[in-house]
């Protein structure tokens, strides 16, 4: 598969027709001069095609990943995304490491292919970006059904194109699915999820894997870069950084306060994310400060079905092969421990579940959110997001971002058709979408 081609905020060449161009480079000229292509791009973040002087990076045979900083379009809020290299490791803990749990094994051996990864937690300032988008999606859809004269439709130009383009009808189309994110609905109560810090710079928590899902999508669409969730497989390999001990640091869990905030140190709440000592691979708050969500289903079994195919001479399991792709509402696996939890907890390999019922015992809602958890420990549970180095194709967007179960489904189409939830397509004009509505509603 090839490299997302660079995609340009506000491009004056048609996304399509830009991949196509770099396609069509590696036919002609050879990887070499498309590695070339995408460096001289001021808008193809992470990828260059000149070895660094000095800093992280990963050489590849189209270039150099490196770190950078992504900011989210329509707004000043940036997060950092760092390169991790393709490469083998053996997944869970050995029967050898102290407080190690039975569902951390069999070790498998497991193939990962490059890929970005977010140098810090998902932080409140980039997660409430996408709530904003609840009231953007509902102001769209208002005013696209107000009637406007041709006189007022004239004077805002092409600000009437983008509402028209954004604006949910109210019908539940197939075609809607495709490009369409839905957001989150306002929190019920703003003081249980806020409770444990609601500064921009700490860590979002209790949204569910699904409205975690749909975060991706909607950065992904508006970005033109593909982002999602870690498996769990990734998600281990990018913690450990290439160490095979409890911790990235080591065994010795005395030195766990420097690089993680947890039960001992947390003070019953998050902290700003990137304030303890990093992992090798410069990935902050890996171990502790909140949990963070990965694809796969929860099985208690471990990875004893992944053993098994490689006792029988598979040899590595490829990361898209190792993943549980879930057939159930729940348990989906948490990884990296969070500010609740004890040492042991924090481990590399250390896994956690969700509990769907019991996390929304007192949610109001009938039926239950799909997007919000309203009891611990979710107020301990976030996530960190990755960049692939090679697209998803539809089947895997189809995959990592929408719901995999019926019951999601079903009550996420139920709260649009009672008016208790927002739709709209997201891509590079959403941005400029909203901003026209803003003037439009304002002059108004």
């Amino acid at each position: 598969m090839m490299l997302r081609g660079p995609t340009v905020r506000c491009p004056n060449l048609p996304r399509a027709v830009y991949v196509a161009l770099c396609h069509c480079l590696v036919g002609l000229v050879g990887l070499a001069a498309a590695a070339s292509a995408f460096a001289q791009s001021p808008n193809s973040p992470g990828l260059v095609a000149e070895q660094p002087a000095s800093g992280r990076f990963v050489a590849t045979e189209r270039g150099f990943m490196v770190p950078y900083t992504e900011t989210i379009p329509g707004t000043n809020v940036a997060f950092e995304m760092v390169p991790v290299p393709g490469g083998e490791f053996l997944l869970g803990s050995p029967a050898s490491e102290a407080s190690r749990s039975n569902d951390e094994s069999p070790q498998v051996r497991v193939r990962i292919a490059p890929f970005w990864i977010g140098r810090c937690e998902v932080t409140w300032a980039e997660y409430q970006a996408y709530m904003a988008m609840y009231g953007v999606f509902k102001k769209l859809q208002r005013l696209a059904a107000t009637p406007v004269g041709a006189a007022e439709r004239a004077a805002a130009g092409d600000a009437w194109q983008l509402i028209d383009k954004h604006a949910w009808n109210g019908q539940l189309a197939d075609d809607w699915g495709v490009d369409a994110v839905t957001t989150a609905t306002p929190l019920y109560d703003a003081s249980f999820t806020y409770g444990v810090g609601d500064k921009p710079n700490q860590p979002a928590v209790t949204m569910t894997q699904f409205a975690a899902r749909q975060y991706t999508k909607w950065l992904s669409g508006i970005t033109g870069r593909d982002f999602r969730l870690p498996s769990e497989a990734e998600w281990e390999y990018a913690a450990r950084a290439g160490t095979t001990t409890a911790y990235s640091f080591g065994d010795d869990a005395t030195k766990l306060p420097e690089y993680a905030w947890f039960d001992e140190n947390a003070d019953y709440e998050t902290h700003p994310v990137g304030t303890k000592k990093p992992n090798p691979w410069g990935l902050s708050d890996v171990h502790g400060n909140v949990a963070e969500w990965t694809l796969d289903e929860y099985q208690a079994g471990g990875y004893d079905s992944l053993g098994k195919g490689v006792a029988l001479g598979k040899g590595p399991v490829a990361a898209d092969e190792a993943i549980r792709w879930p057939t159930k509402l729940y348990p989906r696996v948490i990884r990296g421990g969070s500010w609740l939890d004890l040492a042991p907890g924090c481990r590399s390999a250390a896994r956690q579940k969700s509990e769907e019922d019991e996390w929304k015992l007192s949610d109001p809602n009938l039926p239950l959110s799909p997007w919000w958890f309203t009891e611990e420990p979710a107020t301990g549970v976030g996530m960190r997001i990755i960049r692939p180095f090679e697209p998803l194709t539809v089947e895997e967007k189809r995959r990592v971002w929408e719901p995999d179960v019926e019951g999601v489904r079903a009550d996420v189409r139920d709260r649009l058709k009672e008016g208790r939830g927002a739709l709209s397509v997201a891509d590079p004009t959403l941005p400029a979408a909203a901003e026209a509505a803003e003037k439009i509603d304002a002059a108004r």
